[in-house]
């Protein structure tokens, strides 16, 4: 089995690296601003994100994407992970079931996004319903040509710049979960706060009511009732990238936390002479490693046909422990940096706190175990060795 990079994906490892520090160069701007960059800066940075070919990397060719394998769109989603306030937001990633639409659905809101003329973002989590989305209130009831959809949406992430959202509601009287597609200036639909988090991330997550918004049935994403068969589709997507950005963060904080152990001087001597300091740089760097090589296995098998059940629990793995590994790595890099690293204006500040959400967003990881012993449950241990 040959698991090094061809020519190719060492080329697309340079240009996103290349791209990446495009967006290095506008942390501090993001993070003084509280935030958001200027619109044209970031249409500048759109344009150059598709002359890089990282743009719509989870789209095919023909459809204006860059037709990535998902081990490609690791390697891509592990340099973007190296920059800070959620820039790797700019570089803009479909939601992945907007593949599933009809051919109208395409033309009216998959092909724009490709184009970076409009944006989209997920709706699922409620004030009642997080880990839960069965628990979940938001209803759609039918009425002539389509449906009515009533309910309220937290933490959207990209909701304030997204054009329309996916909204999962129980539709009908059997309460069958099913995804619309909404525009965001539809009437009944209404931004009602914007929380200010832990992290300066570049767009945000705000929270959404909708009240009687008439959603046609052309508008229907899939079939009724197929909403947690997406949704699930969804998740594991994103928490590969997820997993894949995780190990890139913690790459470029213990490449800065390296660099400086070196040169820094206490007591006569480097501080990476001294064995404390060297035994957290190595810890760091398993890490890293090992979730670097899990992730990328994933990725592998998802591309070469996994069971979707069993990928959707290597998913889970794979986020919860880059996930978890990133944190410890940026605390240890964060340590060794003493003081400067507390400084906002140093990149491992920013990541220690940019990192914590990602063992929460897109499943706890008390999710993540949930669903991972529930694999193991069902179908045993051989069901999450490699296949």
């Amino acid at each position: 089995m040959d698991i090094s990079y061809s020519a190719e994906q060492l080329d697309l490892k340079r240009r996103a690296a290349e791209y990446t520090a495009l967006l290095m160069a506008h942390e501090e701007e993001s993070e003084m601003a509280g935030g958001p960059l200027p619109a044209e800066t970031v249409r500048k940075l759109t344009r150059q994100a598709m002359e890089y070919g990282v743009y719509g990397i989870n789209m095919p060719v023909e459809w204006g994407g860059a037709g990535l394998s998902l081990v490609d769109q690791v390697i891509v989603e592990e340099e973007f992970g190296k920059a800070t306030n959620c820039l790797w937001d700019i570089p803009w990633r479909p939601s992945n079931v907007l593949a599933f639409g009809t051919p109208a659905q395409r033309e009216k809101y998959l092909l724009p996004i490709l184009r970076g003329e409009r944006f989209d973002a997920f709706a699922v989590t409620e004030p009642g319903a997080g880990s839960d989305p069965a628990s979940g209130t938001s209803t759609a009831t039918r009425v002539d040509g389509g449906w009515l959809l009533n309910g309220e949406k937290w933490f959207v992430t990209c909701g304030d710049i997204a054009d329309f959202l996916l909204v999962q509601a129980d539709a009908g009287p059997d309460r069958l979960a099913t995804i619309f597609l909404v525009a965001k200036d539809s009437p009944g639909v209404r931004m009602t706060r914007v929380p200010r988090f832990m992290h300066t991330a570049v767009n945000g997550h705000p929270e959404f009511t909708f009240t009687d918004v008439f959603v046609a049935d052309d508008d229907v994403l899939g079939s009724v009732g197929q909403g947690y068969e997406l949704t699930r589709s969804w998740f594991t997507d994103e928490r590969l990238m997820i997993a894949a950005r995780t190990v890139g963060a913690a790459s470029r904080a213990l490449s800065l936390a390296r660099d400086w152990a070196i040169s820094r001087e206490q007591f006569g001597a480097p501080i990476a002479s001294y064995q404390l300091i060297q035994g957290m740089l190595a810890d760091s760097a398993v890490d890293i490693a090992i979730n670097r090589a899990y992730t990328h296995q994933v990725a592998w098998e998802a591309d070469n046909g996994a069971d979707a059940k069993t990928l959707h629990a290597k998913a889970s793995i794979a986020k919860l422990s880059a996930s978890e590994a990133a944190g410890r790595v940026v605390d240890r890099c964060l340590q060794i940096f003493g003081g400067r690293g507390y400084d906002r204006s140093h990149p491992v500040e920013r990541l220690y706190r940019e990192l914590r959400v990602d063992r929460i967003w897109e499943g706890t990881s008390e999710i993540q175990r949930l669903i991972v012993a529930n694999e193991l449950i069902k179908r045993g241990t051989s069901s999450l060795e490699w296949n």
